[in-house]
């Protein structure tokens, strides 16, 4: 929790130019929902599923990584976040916690696989953790006006540089604590991210395909397709 608050500070005081238009900080304003997420993270885990930073309807929502609404609320078992207001949100991306009456498909998705394999969350946390790597949402202005979600690979070099360097750190800090053996990365991004980050480090980091439906891979047997991904990289039986 030290680590994440720290990268949550960090962060949180970074500027952001075009096409950036907005920026939330989930740690910040919804730092309960993601406390009671890392009630589960406690000891060693042999699995790290590492995706790449919040979506509007998932963790931007409830501050757990893939916190799709109806997941947190049925397979984790959550039910009350407070959540307090981003200071910069705008109205077509709205902050409503738990009363969110959007769906994130990927973290429906992931967190579906999961209970399908686990049956309980309990049964999951034993041996894992889901963490993302970057904390922040961005939200980017079109050249034609519009607003969309951003990833931070389109950032300007030198500020995806400088958050780099954060999250970069805090995965380091992440993995020296939870010592797991594996390290998954949902998506290219988070698997380069921590390729980089963790040449160091004792541990196997393999892929597995992003759950996203603008992913055209992903909108057929997803979980079939990365539980043969997790099956052939050893990280399952």
């Amino acid at each position: 929790m030290r680590i994440y608050q720290r990268l949550c500070d960090e962060a949180g005081r970074l500027k952001f130019s075009w096409p950036v238009a907005f920026w939330y900080n989930p740690l910040e304003y919804a730092w309960d929902g993601f406390t009671q997420y890392m009630n589960y993270s406690g000891g060693s885990k042999r699995v790290i599923f590492l995706g790449m930073n919040p979506g509007p309807w998932g963790m931007a929502q409830t501050g757990i990584p893939f916190g799709e609404v109806n997941a947190v609320r049925d397979f984790l078992g959550i039910s009350t976040i407070r959540i307090f207001t981003p200071g910069n949100e705008h109205v077509s991306y709205p902050v409503r916690g738990l009363e969110c009456g959007r769906s994130e498909v990927s973290g429906r998705r992931l967190w579906g696989l999961f209970r399908e394999k686990f049956g309980t969350a309990e049964n999951f946390f034993t041996d894992h953790l889901v963490l993302n790597y970057c904390p922040l949402l961005f939200i980017g202005r079109t050249d034609k006006g519009s607003l969309r979600n951003m990833t931070p690979d389109k950032l300007a070099p030198s500020e995806r540089e400088h958050l780099c360097e954060l999250c970069d750190s805090a995965l380091i800090d992440a993995i020296d604590t939870l010592k797991p053996e594996h390290v998954v990365g949902i998506g290219s991004f988070a698997y380069q991210r921590a390729k980089t980050a963790l040449i160091a480090q004792r541990v196997t980091i393999t892929k597995i395909l992003h759950p996203s439906p603008a992913n055209p891979q992903a909108n057929q047997d997803w979980a079939g397709k990365v539980t043969r991904q997790l099956i052939t990289s050893g990280v399952w039986q």
